[in-house]
């Protein structure tokens, strides 16, 4: 994976749909966004994401940017290390 696509954001679609028994088309349907886009985010492929986008989320599923996007540090530190991913050496 190139350098600049290496990060240490988790995204959490997945949990929280499955705690509101929606599905990601019922979400899509809701937020207006595609299900192509959505699936993109919930797997951690997005580059970005529009704040009007994340607030539309947070609203239909109820929750707070937090419960929906981590950073693990963990990974962070993995991702920086000498001979990781990061460095080219990976």
């Amino acid at each position: 994976m190139p350098e600049e696509e290496l990060h240490s954001i988790r995204i959490h679609l997945d949990r929280l749909l499955a705690e509101r028994g929606m599905t990601l088309t019922e979400l899509s349907e809701k937020v207006g966004i595609t299900v192509v886009n959505l699936s993109v985010l919930k797997n951690g492929r997005a580059k970005a994401v529009r704040f009007s986008t994340l607030s539309r989320i947070c609203e239909v599923l109820r929750c707070q940017p937090g419960d929906l996007i981590t950073h693990d540090a963990g990974e962070a530190d993995r991702v920086r290390a000498p001979g990781g991913p990061a460095d080219g050496a990976g």
